[in-house]
């Protein structure tokens, strides 16, 4: 059965660079070695010196024993996602603060809708004019 892993983008894992948080990536999986940094035999720098990129290459070719490939499952966090997106912004919700008073609501959109009522003041014009000639 398939197990669900974090995915984690090589941004993300780029972040995590420091003697007190040191991630490293290999074949596509990330490791959190902090813990280990101080009892790798190469020393902590040569894990830091691989975070934020691919250490793949490095990894194999300091000659890894199967023991060492083993003690790798204790450090595994996640895989690398390789399909990264773009991020996509987060959507910012607005509320309309309402305005309860109905005289400050129409005054609103009269201003909002002006040709509303300049219409309907130019329509009152025009038929009072034709009222008055008929007379």
């Amino acid at each position: 059965m398939p197990t669900l892993t974090k995915l984690y983008s090589m941004k993300e894992a780029a972040l995590h660079n420091t003697p007190e948080d040191c991630w490293i990536v290999v074949d596509g999986k990330i490791y959190d070695v902090t813990a280990y940094l101080d009892d790798h035999p190469g020393g902590a720098d040569v894990l830091l010196a691989v975070t934020g990129m691919d250490g793949t290459e490095e990894f194999e070719d300091a000659g890894h024993s199967k023991d060492a490939k083993e003690l790798m499952k204790d450090y595994f966090i996640g895989e690398l996602d390789l399909d990264e997106t773009p991020d996509m912004p987060e959507m910012e919700v607005f509320r309309k603060e309402q305005d309860k008073d109905f005289a400050s609501k129409l005054a609103a959109y009269a201003v909002q809708y002006w040709a509303i009522p300049v219409a309907a003041v130019g329509i009152s014009a025009v038929v009072a004019i034709l009222y008055a000639r008929r007379k």
